[in-house]
């Protein structure tokens, strides 16, 4: 797994998100837009971390920043998932994993001893000329938006 750097061109992508609708990284220029990549839609640790991306958008709107999560789950399952926590940011669907890839996240993971292939959970704040300018590669759930927020703030 190659994280991206800072300074670097993020990759352009076009997908779909949680109501089928196509979001690319185009669609943003001039925006700065956060990225997170996060495993599975549902889980325990997604669930909290997607839901302190929900409880902070306000302030993220503030720092003048659109919060995207991507993973690798289908359309049908981000609605769900959106639903359930009442998510107001879009989830961006990559079930042929090239978003994953392109941004270095998709590699092996290790679980109960068991090593797999899966998506890592890393950020990146693309600026509004689409460059990488910051990257958070080692992320915790429960602080990670307390912790992009702070960043973002000073």
């Amino acid at each position: 797994m190659a994280l991206l750097e800072i300074g670097q061109k993020a990759p352009v992508f076009s997908a779909s998100d949680q109501d089928g609708k196509p979001v690319s990284l185009e669609s943003y220029r001039g925006r700065k837009v956060l990225i997170y990549f996060y495993p599975k839609d549902d889980t325990p640790g997604c669930t909290r971390e997607a839901c302190a991306f929900r409880d902070n958008l306000p302030n993220f709107e503030k720092t003048g920043v659109e919060v995207l999560g991507i993973s690798v789950d289908g359309e049908k399952a981000h609605r769900k998932f959106a639903d359930k926590y009442q998510l107001p940011f879009r989830l961006v669907s990559d079930e042929s994993k090239s978003i994953v890839e392109a941004y270095g996240v998709w590699g092996k993971k290790k679980f109960m001893g068991r090593e797999y292939m899966g998506t890592n959970r890393v950020t990146y704040l693309v600026d509004e000329q689409g460059n990488i300018s910051k990257v958070w590669p080692k992320v915790k759930p429960e602080t990670h938006a307390a912790e992009v927020l702070e960043w973002l703030q000073q």
